[in-house]
């Protein structure tokens, strides 16, 4: 088949959850002998020009062409997934898949020139903090409905937002969730040479800082604890730096709260390795893509009760009230004086997670889809 993915900002790219699932997916359907297309965003990385990568044409097997994009904030996704979608109507294309709801909104033009078109909704975006009550909330929503119309498939990552389109629009979905690799842990040296931390001395919340992550809960929480662990919080801001503003007004300078920005290679690889606890509070999510791989990494997770995280993890980590400060502090403190047990969850984590999201499986669910 000729495939054309279209709606993320960059591959290859760790700009946010869905870039990674685009090139997993894609990288693994060339192997399958598929031919995939990449449609991606010009500008500059959402987390800062600093963090550019070359342009690339080709990449572990997937065409890359780039598109048309004005970069502003509000105007990047808009223009690009237009200028996407266009491109993707008139190329030699069995499937278009468009990721995400706000791409959704072009999702006509492929369908109007007899392309196949599927939709993966990888969360209820226009209910995410950053765009409540703006044009940009109303714009994904329609996105949402206009991807229900024209979409022939359309995937879900949690049973919950397959309720929510079976309720709302009477629209049956596909359930495929993301996936992850195996991986090998890394020795703690960048980060003991960056940050003077050690294995099991920190608590790590890695991923992206937008509001409904939760930060804020985290940061709260962690200084009601009698602790000598550290507290990092890693990633970059999806046009949110007035929220990491907040955050470190909200640390108040504490030494043992550390914001390392955004994190990629083998500084992620060595944090994901090297924590006692990772945290995800999150209030939203699809499915976080963070705390699949976190797991992968063999880490104890705590994260809020909502369907979304704990389809993930089941029993194998601690949950918490979502949004609820005292909760968190207390499982955080249970954790800390109960290291049998985080050495358990970090046991199970590994093996469980890459036994039940194995990504070659969930490829081949996806191409099962096209070809219906």
């Amino acid at each position: 088949m000729r495939i054309a993915m279209v709606g993320h900002k960059r591959v290859p790219s760790r700009e946010g959850g869905i870039e990674v699932v685009v090139e997993e997916l894609a990288a693994r359907m060339v192997m399958h002998g598929h031919s995939v297309t990449c449609y991606n965003r010009t500008g500059h990385h959402v987390s800062g020009k600093e963090y550019d990568i070359e342009h690339l044409d080709e990449y572990r097997g997937i065409r890359l062409k780039r598109v048309p994009t004005i970069d502003r904030k509000g105007l990047a996704a808009v223009t690009s997934s237009f200028f996407g979608c266009l491109a993707a109507a008139f190329g030699p294309y069995d499937v278009v898949h468009i990721h995400a709801e706000g791409p959704a909104m072009f999702s006509w033009l492929p369908r109007l020139t007899g392309k196949r078109v599927v939709l993966t909704v990888h969360g209820l975006d226009w209910a995410r903090d950053k765009w409540k009550g703006s044009f940009g909330s109303w714009y994904i929503h329609t996105g949402e409905k206009t991807g229900v119309r024209f979409a022939h498939e359309i995937i879900v990552l949690n049973h919950s937002t397959q309720k929510y389109f079976q309720d709302t629009y009477g629209r049956a979905t596909r359930y495929i969730p993301n996936g992850v690799n195996p991986v090998a842990p890394a020795a703690p040296d960048i980060i003991r040479e960056k940050y003077g931390l050690e294995k099991d001395s920190y608590i790590l919340y890695l991923g992206r800082m937008v509001p409904e992550k939760g930060c804020h809960y985290l940061v709260d929480a962690f200084k009601k604890l009698h602790t000598d662990k550290k507290l990092v919080i890693a990633g970059g801001s999806s046009d949110t730096h007035w929220y990491i503003d907040q955050l470190k007004e909200q640390a108040g300078g504490d030494d043992c709260i550390i914001f390392t920005g955004f994190v990629d290679g083998a500084l992620r690889e060595e944090l994901y390795s090297n924590a006692y606890l990772f945290v995800l509070p999150s209030d939203l999510e699809g499915m976080p893509l963070c705390l699949l791989e976190a797991m992968s990494y063999g880490n104890c997770v705590i994260t809020s009760d909502i369907e979304e995280c704990y389809n993930v993890i089941h029993d194998n980590g601690i949950v918490f009230r979502k949004g609820d400060v005292d909760d968190l502090a207390q499982k955080l403190t249970y954790a800390l004086e109960h290291p049998n047990a985080v050495r358990m969850f970090k046991w199970l984590a590994a093996e469980y997670v890459c036994t039940r999201f194995p990504w070659d499986k969930i490829v081949v669910e996806t191409l099962k889809l096209y070809q219906k």
